[in-house]
């Protein structure tokens, strides 16, 4: 029986591919084809629908000219936007434009309407013609047409950077959403209620070929702690890379509680990069990278950076308002715990978020009072335990200005929060102006905050 880990790899390729879902309709299109070639015989066809042999032999072998021509526009189209990452982005887009359904569905109806009309042509003689075939071919031309005018209406809105950046938010926030309770479909206890002390383990579970840590069956984990009475440490966040011979899980409890170690290392999916499918950092990572490219010598396009710190400053509003714990410790119907699952903390993400940003673009003026207006926003919109952090990176920011600016009027200038990094007015991260004595880091902020 194949485990889990395996059914999670197969189930990322199959969303990852280009070629599965326009090989189904290939043969959804012969099937279809016979199909229209049976009814044909069966439905009277107006005569004012009928074709020659010859009208109808031209007609299809159009289609099929014209569909294989489509096929190799849109796969161009394809390579395009492989350069694009690759050259402009961030070559861990790719990893979310594989999903893109919309690219898939026109490659399946191109190549179903290449497979319709050429199944019609070997029916077409001197005295046979399957008319209600043809028809039904010039009108799946016409579906064709139309969803070719929506992908390159999509492409070229979509191949602009902050609209990029714009969907990687919206698949982070949305994978956030999904916790590891959700997903485990089990109780999260607080971390003073159980999980293993810090004594040793009893038995370790090592990797055999390493890879990054791309999913967790939470939900399998307990029922296999649970079963064989004692509690799996996952030794590494979903994300980490994993090296070949490295504890992969920790058992604690009765030693030798499992006696095939394989079959809890069956529950841990690894890969040969991250994916987005349980951590949402990965999207973060990816929102970086484009800031960060759009800040190298070779692109030099900082209004860029400024676009995607917007989208930035959305997905860590969402973090902040999430509950972020150092580490889950899930229990089994009977609230004993069983499972540990390390998570990632809000400094992570923030740093995650700003750090490589501030590095890179500290000599870009309008840079610096965008990541300060998003770092003054977040001081006003997080709890306050999670505002040291935020002060935290408010200082290095300050350093970094320091160390770049040494005039004082263009030192003033950088250290003012503006929100379109130039010409917004200098306002701070609440909307307040730069020295404001309500401004959200000043003595007079409203929430009577320090």
């Amino acid at each position: 029986m194949p485990t889990w880990s395996f059914r999670f790899r197969l189930g990322q390729y199959v969303r990852t591919s280009l070629w599965i879902l326009p090989v189904l309709g290939l043969a959804a299109g012969a099937l279809l084809g016979e199909a229209a070639l049976a009814l044909d015989d069966m439905v009277g066809i107006p005569t004012g629908w009928r074709y020659t042999a010859t009208t109808a032999t031209g007609v299809l072998t159009a289609i099929v000219g014209a569909m294989v021509a489509l096929l190799g526009f849109v796969v161009t189209i394809g390579v395009l936007v492989v350069q694009q990452a690759t050259g402009t982005l961030s070559p861990r887009y790719m990893r979310l434009w594989y999903r893109n359904p919309l690219q898939k569905t026109v490659l399946a109806l191109f190549a179903g309407t290449f497979a319709f009309a050429f199944t019609l042509l070997r029916r077409i003689g001197p005295d046979t013609v399957p008319d209600l075939g043809v028809t039904l071919a010039g009108l799946a031309v016409a579906v064709s047409l139309v969803m070719l005018l929506v992908y390159l209406n999509r492409f070229v809105h979509d191949a602009r950077p902050v609209a990029i950046a714009d969907r990687v938010c919206r698949t982070g926030l949305r994978v956030l959403g999904v916790s590891v309770q959700a997903q485990g479909r089990c109780l999260l206890l607080d971390e003073g209620d159980g999980g293993p002390r810090r004594d040793a383990p009893a038995q370790v579970v090592r990797t055999e070929e390493g890879g990054a840590v791309q999913g967790l069956d939470v939900a399998g984990l307990v029922r296999a702690a649970s079963r064989n009475d004692c509690v799996l440490v996952v030794a590494h966040r979903v994300g980490d890379f994993v090296p070949p011979g490295a504890v992969l899980l920790e058992i604690h409890g009765t030693p030798g509680a499992f006696v095939e170690p394989r079959r809890p290392a069956g529950l841990v999916a690894l890969g040969a990069e991250r994916t987005v499918e349980q951590d949402p950092a990965f999207a973060l990572r990816v929102l970086a990278d484009i800031a960060a490219r759009a800040l190298s010598p070779a692109v030099n396009d900082p209004t860029t950076a400024v676009q995607v710190l917007n989208h930035i400053e959305t997905f860590l509003h969402g973090v902040g308002r999430s509950e972020l714990r150092g580490r889950h410790v899930l229990a089994d119907r009977d609230g004993r715990p069983r499972v540990v699952v390390p998570g990632r903390g809000w400094e992570e993400y923030l740093e995650l978020g700003v750090t490589e940003v501030r590095e890179y673009g500290v000599g870009s003026l309008q840079v610096c009072r965008r990541l300060r207006a998003l770092l003054d926003g977040l001081l006003a919109g997080m709890p306050e335990a999670r505002r040291p952090a935020v002060r935290r990176q408010l200082a290095l920011l300050d350093d970094a200005v320091d160390r770049e600016y040494p005039e004082g009027f263009r030192r003033t200038l950088a250290r003012t929060g503006d929100r379109q990094g130039i010409g917004g007015g200098g306002s701070g991260g609440g909307g307040f102006p730069s020295g404001s004595p309500t401004r959200p880091d000043g003595p007079g902020r409203p929430d009577g905050g320090t």
